[in-house]
């Protein structure tokens, strides 16, 4: 059996809507993960960022207020710990993050995510 597809959703954002609707136009019915209410575990996150073939900070929306509170551009911070960081704040995860066959694609933009199909 072939894991489902996931998508780690935020709805109030317009590019992960676009990237669930590109998935439903397809006619794929992903599993729907709201990582804000539903944040990975540090061992997904690491998966994640592998599968993707990222860093931490790659990943990070270094715009958000938590990212400057929590002083996360400083460069002695380790990658665990940037993980960390992470899932105790899910908003800084960029997104929407979709994993399938093994792979996985942040839909920025959301066509990015035709390539793992």
């Amino acid at each position: 059996m072939t894991e489902p597809i996931r998508i780690f959703h935020n709805p109030r954002c317009s590019k992960s809507r676009q990237t669930l609707e590109l998935l439903t136009e397809r006619g794929i019915e992903p599993e729907i993960i709201r990582y804000l209410e539903t944040p990975p575990t540090e061992q997904e996150l690491s998966d994640i960022l592998e599968a993707l073939g990222r860093q931490p900070r790659e990943l990070m929306r270094t715009g958000e207020s938590e990212f400057k509170d929590q002083g996360l551009d400083n460069p002695s911070l380790t990658r665990d710990q940037l993980i960390a960081a992470m899932v105790a704040s899910p908003k800084l995860i960029e997104r929407p993050i979709v994993i399938a066959n093994g792979k996985a694609a942040v839909g920025r933009p959301p066509e990015n995510i035709l390539t793992i199909l």
